[in-house]
């Protein structure tokens, strides 16, 4: 019987740099579950994918993985679930008790997660545990035609519940918005309710700077809600095509001790578990990092393995081999990429190309989807293709955050 198999649920890029991770510590082939087969797992021989129609759906989510325990545990020692969306995310935890019988399932229990992925309910624990957030107003559905009059524009629109917007769709929608006037922001939330959507929507104060005022944290939290990993982010530069807004095309690991403490003594006094993923904004007007959202699984990016902190091994070391872990904040500077160099060059701040090219002449800098031990012509097209796509998007969609553009 082998040791262990880690499980993966998704199969995007998120997937990939998990399975990646795995791969690079242990060896081990991972199996990728999801409704349909994306493109970063195609052709690779690292993840072996299988598809379920309407897995996202309680009954077929908990039917397959309840068979695919019940198979895989007479061939290893342990099965690590591992989610790399956050509708997924919401399923493993609200069957976290069924699961259990087969499964290590990293992960807080629902009546946390419910606290922390409502993005009104989340800044209310800010509030709490004093953590600095933009100036926020919360918009329903039952009264969003008599929306204020007096907003300082431009205003971030974006909706509270990440998960339920994800089922809607409409002329102009977008991940999130900056709208720059009261006709645009009304025209937005009333685009989104008129689609079906009937979470609220989160109007808040737009943090001046550009893309590298931006921020991101990855943490992982053990068994027992201690800390062990923190990895913090100095976002270069962001996707801007219309689905990807707020994703990340560049990041450079870096360090802020007093940002580690400060989260990590929020981390432990909720009893956080499993990974967890911060947004973050620096407002040069007082000095602060204000927080977006707390994402309840890893981040997409590869940076955190990519300087040091292997994530794969972190779940691996405490469920499988029991090792005590120290704990880590990273404090390496490495330059993850989404996008080809011509366009992160061509795009980011110039106070940051000075770095970058440091970085890439020391070879401190890589990408998720490339990776040599999974090297097949099939493949290299595929990541040259998708390289290749990132530059029309950014040739259509930069600086393009409004409603319509």
């Amino acid at each position: 019987m082998k040791k262990f198999k880690p499980i993966i649920l998704g199969t995007d890029k998120n997937a990939y740099s998990m399975a990646k991770s795995f791969h690079q510590a242990y060896g081990v082939r991972c199996l990728a579950l999801g409704k349909k087969r994306m493109y970063p797992t195609r052709y690779s021989r690292i993840v072996t994918v299988e598809v379920f129609p309407n897995f996202d759906s309680d009954e077929v989510f908990l039917q397959t993985l309840l068979k695919i325990g019940k198979d895989y545990c007479q061939k290893y020692e342990k099965l690590i679930l591992i989610s790399c969306g956050d509708s997924y995310t919401e399923l493993l935890v609200r069957h976290k008790d069924e699961l259990l019988q087969y499964f290590v399932v990293p992960y807080i229990n629902q009546a946390l997660h419910e606290k922390l992925e409502n993005k009104d309910n989340f800044y209310q624990m800010c509030e709490k545990h004093q953590l600095d957030y933009p100036k926020t107003f919360v918009c329903r559905f039952e009264d969003y035609k008599a929306l204020p009059k007096n907003f300082q524009f431009p205003v971030a629109v974006k909706a509270a519940d990440s998960i339920r917007y994800l089922e809607v769709e409409f002329p102009g929608r977008k991940k999130a918005y900056k709208a720059s006037s009261q006709k645009e922001l009304e025209d937005i939330v009333d685009r989104i309710f008129s689609a079906g959507y009937r979470g609220n929507i989160i109007i808040q104060d737009y943090i001046p700077g550009d893309d590298s005022a931006g921020w991101v944290l990855n943490t992982y939290s053990d068994a027992n809600g201690k800390v062990k990993m923190m990895c913090l982010g100095d976002v270069v530069l962001e996707h801007y095509g219309p689905y990807e807004i707020g994703n990340y095309a560049a990041i450079i690991s870096s360090y802020n001790k007093e940002l580690y403490d400060k989260f990590k003594d929020f981390l432990e006094k909720i009893g956080y578990v499993g990974f967890a993923h911060f947004d973050l904004k620096y407002d040069s007007r007082d000095g602060k990092y204000k927080l977006f959202e707390i994402n309840l699984r890893q981040g997409r990016s590869y940076y955190v393995t990519g300087a040091g902190c292997n994530m794969g091994r972190l779940v691996v070391d405490e469920y499988v081999y029991q090792k005590k872990q120290p704990l880590i904040y990273c404090d390496k500077n490495w330059l993850w990429l989404d996008v080809p160099k011509s366009v992160l060059l061509k795009y980011a701040n110039p106070l940051y190309h000075k770095q970058i090219k440091e970085l890439l002449k020391k070879g401190k800098y890589g990408y998720t989807l490339f990776y040599w031990q999974d090297f097949s012509p099939p493949r290299l097209a595929l990541v040259l293709k998708l390289h290749n796509i990132n530059k029309k998007m950014f040739r259509l969609y930069f600086n393009k955050r409004g409603l319509f553009g």
